[in-house]
């Protein structure tokens, strides 16, 4: 299982690297912030597999983003902390960069965040 350990790197973006270069911790912290809350929700929105899932929500959980309510036992809630809510902005620019420089001219780039229906 993957465990988290802060990187002691002097530039900032070489530390948030460490934790956010994950391709499922950016997509598990995407799908927290659209509301997904509990393990089978995660497991079903993103197709990862369980143990990969659990290790990431760990480590996430390790560096303060979110946290596990009940601490113990099932049916728990993985809740943004504070501090994972302070990516939303780097979030909402990674997406707008995404939209503007990875679609196909005419293709059509999803709103982020999603528009509440």
């Amino acid at each position: 299982m993957k465990t988290y350990t802060p990187s002691r790197a002097p530039c900032p973006i070489g530390r948030a690297a460490r934790l956010l270069g994950d391709r499922w911790v950016l997509l598990i912290l995407r799908d927290a912030f659209l509301g997904a809350e509990r393990f089978e929700e995660f497991v079903d929105r993103l197709g990862i597999n369980r143990a990969a899932l659990t290790s990431r929500l760990a480590i996430l959980q390790e560096a303060g983003l979110m946290l596990r309510d009940p601490p113990d036992g099932k049916r728990a809630r993985y809740i943004l902390t504070d501090k994972g809510h302070a990516l939303a902005p780097m979030l909402e620019q990674m997406a707008g960069w995404s939209a503007a420089h990875l679609f196909a001219q005419g293709e059509p780039v999803p709103q982020w965040p999603p528009r509440a229906g």
